[in-house]
């Protein structure tokens, strides 16, 4: 079972000031998606908090996901900080988000949400609305167990087609 933390990046969150509902709107999703949700954590928008809570989940996660701070508010500093910490990025899952939402609202472009590997474990940035999550998770959930595979060394397989496949032609030609 892939293990996944959320991370709110949320000043009033954290503050108590208002209920965050994005963080449990990803987790409901990844549960339903088979995932163990190890932690739904909310923190202010701070460099230090963000960056203790990722190197946290990382460390007990395959799958870490963020909600919140990917606009263009100058507090808004969860994708810098997420890539200011892994080792690799993975662009191809934040243009997917964005091009999925971008078919609902213009708004989608101005997000700067990022994704990237740091060991075993593969960050994504959320939007901070529980549509947008939705919207987003919709887009990527389905790559996700093959990314986790990849990433801890499970799958060995993936020159198949794009059905997910093995090569049909003999002796893997």
């Amino acid at each position: 079972m892939i293990r996944a933390g959320v991370i709110v990046a949320s000043d009033k969150g954290a503050a108590g000031v208002r209920e965050d509902l994005s963080g449990p709107a990803a987790a409901a999703l990844l549960r339903e998606a088979g995932m163990e949700i190890v932690e739904v954590r909310v923190v202010p928008d701070e460099r230090e908090d963000l960056t203790a809570a990722l190197l946290d989940l990382t460390a007990r996660c395959e799958l870490v996901f963020t909600s919140g701070g990917t606009g263009l508010s100058p507090r808004d500093i969860t994708p810098d900080v997420t890539l200011g910490i892994i080792d690799r990025a993975v662009p191809g899952l934040a243009e997917a988000m964005r091009l999925h939402s971008l078919a609902k609202t213009p708004r989608a472009m101005l997000s700067r949400a990022a994704a990237g590997v740091r060991g075993r474990s593969l960050i994504i940035n959320l939007p901070g609305s529980p549509k947008a999550v939705r919207e987003c998770l919709e887009a990527i959930l389905p790559v996700l167990p093959h990314a986790v595979e990849v990433l801890t060394g499970q799958a060995y397989e993936c020159a198949g087609d794009r059905e997910g496949k093995t090569n049909p032609l003999p002796n893997g030609q």
